[in-house]
């Protein structure tokens, strides 16, 4: 984690309360720079999975940086375009589309639609036709691959809620020319997240392409083929083995040689996830019957994955003495047994007081934060050169009951 120097972040936690996010922009540019070098000579759209980390800075850092947006609702499409990501580089994904998101969607011009059911595909060509436009749509196929992660963030499966079969995709093209808003021309995919085998993916990706060319051959036009997201990153050093970037990119220029059009990346996590962490302060250590619970100042409302994926993060003290290990469950002040980053870890001896780093935050952290138990939103902090500046700023209690209010009127239901 060199990109956050211990002094740094001590510095930070002096002026800032703990707990907090930071994030590295070297770290991101790389991330940014390496994909868009794999793919170099390719018409490839890279669209950033929004979700991942939806902080306006962050999008920002992806705009300027060329990368647009893989969205899935209307918050988030007004993110990217208040931070400057053009609409035209904007997908817009996710199975639980509302007429209004799709008319605004379209209203803002945005590129394409990945629709995930017939009943979508239905709406889409409806306000399309209110508003007098055609809709570019894109058919997300599940591929009925295991993607071999985490049963929660596994999204290929025919189980799983998302896309449809490819024999119903192949009766939508059939039925193409009765949607006369509704420019189906793409193909969509996307198997899972945390992913750190090739295979799953070189699976995933010939069904598509088969698939493409058994439209083609039928007479239907394929512009574009959205290959999804899902690379897997570093949690456990040493454990961990990521798909090297250029292997993912010979495979899909091996896959789609074929293919003339334009393909698509949604990557999130593997952009933003190893570039954040986020920096708590020891509250007390508790002596258990049989156990010594680390109690810190985060919480499962600032940083979800350990609490519902049963995630493994690195945890380093940052107090810098020469220490003895102890075997800790590392837990917040939430109150709920779940609230554990960590059972029995050994790490060197911490003291009240002292700062841990949580590393790989960067994605799926604060933008899965929540304020329960009324705990305020945590600040989050760009780290760039030797500098930070605050992105956001730690929510303040009157903030977080800001929208509630006592009874004013009573309606007539």
């Amino acid at each position: 984690m060199s990109n956050f120097p211990p002094a740094e972040l001590d510095a930070i936690a002096r002026q800032i309360q703990t707990p907090y996010y930071a994030y590295s922009v070297q770290a991101i540019r790389a991330r940014i720079a390496s994909l868009q070098n794999a793919f170099r000579g390719l018409d490839v759209r890279i669209c950033y999975a929004v979700k991942a980390n939806s902080n306006l800075a962050i999008l920002q850092l992806m705009a300027l940086h060329g990368v647009g947006a893989d969205i899935v609702s209307l918050g988030e499409m007004q993110r990217s375009l208040k931070a400057g990501i053009p609409a035209e580089r904007i997908v817009f994904s996710g199975v639980g589309k509302i007429a209004e998101e799709i008319d605004a969607a379209l209203a803002a011009g945005v590129w394409r639609f990945n629709v995930e059911s017939a009943d979508e595909l239905q709406l889409l060509q409806r306000v399309a036709c209110s508003r007098g436009v055609c809709a570019r749509a894109a058919v997300r196929i599940n591929p009925d691959v295991d993607a071999r992660t985490h049963a929660k963030i596994s999204t290929g499966k025919a189980e799983n809620k998302f896309g449809v079969s490819i024999d119903e995709a192949r009766r939508w093209f059939a039925d193409a020319a009765s949607l006369d808003h509704v420019q189906l021309d793409g193909l969509h995919a996307h198997i899972g997240s945390q992913i750190l085998d090739l295979e799953p993916f070189r699976l995933a990706l010939q069904r598509v392409e088969a698939f493409r060319r058994e439209l083609v051959e039928a007479g239907h036009a394929i512009a574009s083929v959205d290959i999804g997201g899902g690379l897997g990153v570093v949690y456990r050093p040493g454990i961990d083995t990521p798909i090297e970037i250029a292997d993912y990119a010979a495979l899909v220029r091996d896959t789609f040689a074929e293919f003339k059009g334009t393909l698509a990346l949604e990557p999130g996590r593997w952009l933003v996830a190893e570039a954040g962490v986020l920096v708590t302060r020891a509250i007390r250590v508790k002596h258990g019957t049989d156990r010594q619970f680390l109690v810190v100042d985060a919480a499962m409302n600032d940083l979800l994955r350990p609490s519902l994926y049963d995630a493994w993060h690195q945890i380093v003290p940052l107090h810098g003495r020469d220490e003895p290990d102890v075997a800790y469950d590392v837990v917040g002040p939430v109150c709920e047994t779940g609230d554990t980053f960590a059972q029995g870890r050994a790490m060197p001896r911490c003291e009240a007081g002292d700062l841990l780093m949580i590393g790989g935050a960067g994605a799926y952290g604060a933008s899965m934060g929540s304020t329960y138990n009324s705990r305020p939103l945590p600040a989050e902090v760009l780290l760039d050169d030797g500098r930070y500046a605050v992105i956001r700023r730690r929510q303040t209690i009157a903030e977080m009951m800001a929208g509630e209010q006592f009874p004013q009127a009573w309606h007539e239901t």
